[in-house]
């Protein structure tokens, strides 16, 4: 008796491709390279005035604070408080005391705000650095003086003095011999040297002064 034998069943494969379809992979969009943020001070935490002003606040708060609770208790007001009452009932707002004590106020508000929204330090000088996490800065005195080192190795210059300022940089040097103008144009060149190995994030303007030195 013969059998048949059933040939094997086939099974049918889906033909292997490299592309994605949309419905299985979304591409994510690209993200650009965000580029290099200028570099600014730290951001000073002036904690002297902050202090000063909390202090000042907290005193006079607690002292009417005290009296108001002497009145509710039963006990008259501070004579402070009732002649300062009576004074702004009776004094004209023209009167010379309270415009000098507005001006005064309002002087001490503008400082306050000022000191809110700048950052201080102008004492360091904020450096270039290779990342964004990374912070750098030099102290404005230590660059005076490696500038005034540096100065003082140009040929005819005797003496130098060197101000950093808040965009500029001033130098000024004593001739000993030399020409003047060869002497500044040497001193000038070094100092932009130095000024670009000191790699600072906002490079000032450079201003060189020389003279003869006086005998």
């Amino acid at each position: 008796m013969d059998r048949d034998h059933d040939a094997p069943a086939q099974v049918e494969r889906p033909p292997a491709t490299d592309e994605v379809t949309s419905r299985t992979a979304v591409p994510l969009p690209e993200k650009r390279p965000l580029g290099p943020r200028p570099a600014s001070r730290p951001w000073s935490a002036r904690r002297i005035p902050a202090a000063i002003t909390a202090l000042i606040v907290a005193a006079a708060a607690g002292i009417l604070l005290f009296d108001v609770i002497g009145v509710r208790a039963g006990r008259p007001a501070a004579a402070w408080r009732r002649r300062l009452a009576d004074e702004l009932a009776t004094r004209p707002l023209d009167d010379t005391v309270l415009r000098i004590g507005a001006g005064i106020i309002a002087v001490l508000g503008l400082w306050l705000i000022i000191l809110a929204l700048t950052p201080g330090l102008r004492r360091q000088l904020p450096l270039r650095t290779p990342g964004t996490r990374m912070r750098a800065v030099l102290d404005r005195t230590a660059a005076e003086l490696h500038l005034r080192d540096a100065a003082m190795h140009v040929p005819g210059v005797s003496a130098a003095k060197v101000k950093f300022f808040q965009h500029r940089v001033s130098v000024r040097g004593e001739v000993r011999f030399r020409a003047p103008a060869d002497v500044k144009a040497d001193l000038e060149a070094a100092m932009q040297e130095q000024l670009d190995r000191l790699s600072l994030a906002r490079p000032p303007h450079l201003g060189v002064r020389v003279r003869p030195r006086r005998k």
